[in-house]
């Protein structure tokens, strides 16, 4: 089976994940980092047009500016250590386990959820849990 989603779709579902999962990572001695420029650059431009500027929002913005986000294995010396961008988040949303996937789009999501999702966009697959 394949499953196709939209842009909108596969960025909302990550942008949710972010929200939800995101603390999940660090029992796998994994951490988020981003550019500290391209963010500052990125919450500054979501400040001009009075969008909210939480930390998700920004991560999602600096992805649409074209940055990226890199899920740094703090534990295995960079084993695990991955980069994304907005294309990675396109293509990969869509390849989350269906029932993860159905969970999100059910509004259904939890922590393991955003988890899921989380390990499909950054790994392609599910390794940790």
């Amino acid at each position: 089976m394949t499953i196709v989603l939209t842009h909108t779709e596969s960025e909302t579902y990550f942008y949710n994940a972010l929200c939800n999962g995101l603390g999940e990572m660090r029992y796998y001695g994994l951490s988020l980092d981003v550019d500290g420029k391209a963010y500052k650059k990125s919450k500054a431009k979501l400040e001009k047009e009075n969008k909210s500027t939480c930390y998700e929002d920004v991560f999602m913005q600096l992805l649409r500016d074209g940055g990226t986000l890199t899920m740094v294995d703090d534990e295995c010396d960079g084993e695990y250590t991955r980069s994304i961008t907005i294309k990675d988040v396109h293509d990969r949303v869509a390849m989350t386990p269906l029932s993860h996937l159905m969970d999100m789009i059910n509004e259904h999501d939890d922590a393991i959820t955003g988890d899921v999702i989380l390990q499909s966009v950054f790994y392609e697959e599910v390794i940790f849990g």
